[in-house]
């Protein structure tokens, strides 16, 4: 659905179902940004957050997440998200694209 929501606003996504997978993508190919959920099988967001950083430190990361808590919030920038936005608020998360990357192709975990 997130994918479809994107496509409307001209942004191109590919989903990855785990970290580990989204993870192998990213040493595959290149993103303009990452877009992650924080509560993932296996390793969650923050941590897969935290080794996307290290890996690539100017990609913008943001968080769209159903963890919705202040402290989730400060977790996700601590591990080197530019931004954390928190489901269902997609005009927040267009918004968050628009000021990284006005025309971006997105990767979406």
């Amino acid at each position: 659905m997130l994918s479809t929501l994107l496509g409307y606003s001209r942004i191109e996504t590919q989903f990855a179902n785990s970290a580990a997978q989204a993870l192998s993508a990213m040493q595959a190919q290149r993103f303009d940004m990452y877009l992650i959920e924080a509560w993932l099988p296996g390793i969650n967001g923050f941590e897969l957050c935290g080794r996307m950083r290290e890996a690539d430190p100017a990609t913008p990361i943001l968080f769209f997440s159903s963890a919705a808590y202040e402290s989730d919030k400060v977790k996700g920038l601590e591990a080197g998200a530019n931004d954390y936005v928190s489901k269902p608020r997609i005009g927040a998360l267009l918004g968050s694209i628009a000021k990284y990357l006005p025309q971006a192709k997105a990767a979406a975990v």
